[in-house]
């Protein structure tokens, strides 16, 4: 029986992207995402007051 191993270090299923700027785009979309939630609730509570 042939065993065959393969060196963790090649990283096969690893995407080539850089990892901080995802986290980078993924903070500021959600910021932005949260105030345009936010400054919509205050239109809408001047509107229903």
């Amino acid at each position: 029986m042939e065993a065959r191993s393969i060196d963790p270090r090649q990283h096969v299923n690893e995407e080539p992207r850089n990892d901080f700027s995802d986290l980078m785009f993924g903070f500021g979309a959600m910021t932005g995402f949260m105030f345009v939630v936010f400054f919509g609730m205050v239109i809408v509570k001047f509107i229903l007051s």
